[in-house]
């Protein structure tokens, strides 16, 4: 959806839907003390709880995987969503009309029409099942059937039929009180030179969910001979709905298993999913009538949880034949989007994965996935099948054609060890190719570095980015220092009991904070505006502003834990306790700067100077005096 949330709709919206109420949808939550709930974290297993919530500030935090955020990353984390469908799915939970703002206008959208939508969907998923126990149906049974699907297998698939009859549809989901704008915006209708008619007639349907398991359209396929469609399969057109580029068929079966075994296998049409599922390998998904693209890769990222140090697995499935060898080919440039290790698995005889199982069972199917091969070895070893290596010329053009390949691996070990391999599979000598690969490579990154330096003078790009403050080298700050113990208090009674630090916590000084990770933290309260702007605007929404005002990554980590982590007293926090914390850091401040007054005088009575030296002298004592007093409220107020 094109356009920005506004700042009072996101407000809205978080207030209507407490983070505890939320979580518990998903983790069983126990009182752990001062406010605080625990659970069991549901981003990693563990057998001991570590996962706190905090209602009262909207956040949480794990201790043990360190993820944190407020209700709308942690939805966006449990589904797989970004920012913004987070919202989305929030707004919808409890009936909240978003606004968007793009180009200076706004935009009302009403939520309850894409409720009305995905009911629309439903209702119409419904009746093409219903459908499927039809006379009528009887050529779409036989087709499932001939392929090893029962009628047990098609209700779990969503699979259904379009009737002959040219508004059968219509007339079904116009008596349940839908409208035909409803129906037109769905892709389920569309208005005919007689009327308004079906969108699908004479097809096997398989409906198509979103990860969340809601219907949002349908792929069809050709049954009978004399339909006036030629295609053999359609697809709901692109709607409000429907962005095929984002949307994988059998994602939502398959997403528990993709997140917790880390790994996924694509494979090319809907029977393939099946066969695939029903033959055990229930991480199986499929694009919607288009190829697999780099919205499908972003989308499956996110349930793997694919990262550099924990790698995922992602298995291509193709046919065996000529197209799904250039499929294979293709999936070489986009793989390496992916951080995971990327496979090939390919049936014999050109079989796709549904033939296999009806061939040969499930457990020829569960073998062609346990087999895979490496993709980059298999697409080196494609890109040199259709040349003669037994001649000069043919092993000359095979290196002119995997060389460029190899150059494009980015990970360097891989890419040297497979320019190894293309070494002994041409024959040649593998110092010269590893040469080659590397000169091909270096001057793809220059050809890259200069096409990125075209765009960014061509379009300017402000200090941050859009998504706001640059991230900066991070180092975790050990909770347990005693040096930085009141910085640490400090920060969270800022974010946590902000009310008691009313009026005084203008007044600490950035250099209070020896840490750079507290000292940023502590500008980001700053720049939210401190204690006062939380009175103003509450403690949820304020505590969100100051995150804002980090940049992605440890820092919000820690701005997390600290938002969550109890004080380091046995009792509730108290006005006296949190002036001892200021005074600490006062006082830390003020002894530094007496260290320097003391330098200072030295070099003064050295050079003789008794003026500067006495000016100095009653300065010392001065502050020495006012440190005494700091160090003294401190103690009362921590005892």
């Amino acid at each position: 959806m094109a356009g920005r949330i506004t700042e009072a709709d996101k407000e809205q919206v978080r207030a209507a839907n407490r983070i505890d109420q939320v979580i518990g949808e998903y983790v069983a939550l126990r009182s752990a003390g001062g406010g605080n709930l625990k659970g069991l974290c549901p981003f990693h297993d563990e057998k001991t709880p570590s996962f706190v919530v905090n209602p009262g500030r909207g956040r949480y935090h794990c201790y043990g995987c360190n993820q944190g955020g407020d209700v709308f990353e942690f939805v966006a984390g449990m589904e797989h969503l970004n920012f913004t469908e987070a919202v989305q799915r929030l707004a919808d939970r409890s009936g909240i009309t978003l606004t968007l703002v793009e180009g200076g206008t706004s935009t009302s959208i009403d939520r309850g029409s894409r409720s009305r939508l995905i009911a629309a969907n439903k209702a119409a998923a419904e009746f093409y099942a219903g459908e499927m126990r039809t006379e009528g149906a009887k050529a779409a049974r036989d087709y499932l059937a001939e392929r090893g699907f029962d009628s047990s297998a098609a209700a779990h698939f969503g699979c259904g039929f379009a009737p002959a009859a040219w508004d059968g549809l219509v007339k079904a989901l116009t008596a349940q009180g839908f409208t035909l704008d409803e129906l037109a915006k769905a892709g389920l209708a569309k208005e005919g030179s007689r009327g308004w008619i079906d969108q699908f007639h004479r097809r096997l349907l398989w409906a198509i969910r979103d990860a969340s398991g809601d219907v949002v359209g349908f792929g069809a396929r050709r049954l009978f001979d004399d339909d006036r469609l030629e295609a053999k399969y359609v697809n709901t057109a692109e709607r409000p709905l429907f962005k095929k580029s984002q949307l994988l068929y059998g994602l939502d079966l398959a997403k528990k298993e993709i997140a917790r075994t880390r790994q996924v296998v694509v494979v090319e049409g809907y029977t393939d999913v099946m066969a695939m599922h029903l033959a055990g390998v229930t991480t199986a998904v499929a694009s919607c009538g288009t190829a697999f693209g780099d919205d499908h890769i972003s989308v499956l990222r996110r349930y793997l949880r694919d990262s550099e140090t924990i790698r995922g697995e992602v298995v291509y499935t193709f046919d065996g034949d000529s197209a799904g060898q250039k499929a294979a080919l293709k999936a070489f440039d986009s793989d390496q989007k992916f951080a995971a290790n990327t496979f090939v698995a390919v049936a014999p005889d050109g079989m796709d994965p549904c033939e296999l199982r009806q061939a040969r069972g499930d457990g020829a199917v569960r073998e062609l996935v346990a087999g895979r091969r490496p993709l980059f070895k298999f697409a080196v070893q494609q890109a040199l099948a259709s040349f003669d290596l037994d001649s000069v010329e043919g092993r000359v053009g095979a290196a002119n054609a995997a060389i460029p390949m190899v150059a494009r691996i980015k990970e360097p070990e891989l890419r040297a060890g497979y320019a190894r391999e293309l070494a002994g599979l041409l024959g040649a000598d593998h110092v010269r190719v590893l040469a080659m690969v590397r000169a091909q490579s270096d001057a793809d990154r220059k050809s890259a570095a200069a096409a990125e330096r075209r765009l960014a003078q061509a379009v300017p790009v402000a200090s941050g980015g859009a998504g706001g403050p640059v991230e900066q080298p991070f180092r975790r700050p050990n909770p347990a220092d005693p040096a930085t113990f009141a910085q640490r208090e400090a920060l969270k009674l800022a974010l946590q009991q902000p009310g008691l630090l009313f009026g005084v916590y203008a007044d600490i000084e950035p250099e209070a904070f020896s840490d750079s990770a507290y000292a940023a933290l502590h500008m980001a309260v700053s720049a939210a505006g401190g204690p006062q702007r939380a009175a103003e605007a509450g403690a949820v929404p304020w505590v969100a502003s100051v995150r804002e005002h980090l940049p992605a990554g440890g820092l919000r980590s820690l701005f997390n834990e600290l938002a969550v982590e109890p004080v380091a007293l046995r009792l509730e926090p108290d006005a006296a306790y949190a002036g001892a914390i200021v005074a600490r850091l006062a006082e830390r401040l003020a002894a530094s700067k007496e260290r320097g007054l003391r330098s200072d005088l030295q070099r003064a009575e050295a050079a003789g100077d008794s003026e500067r030296a006495a000016e100095l002298n009653a300065d010392l004592m001065a502050l020495a005096a006012y440190r005494r007093a700091l160090a003294d409220r401190a103690s009362k107020g921590a005892g």
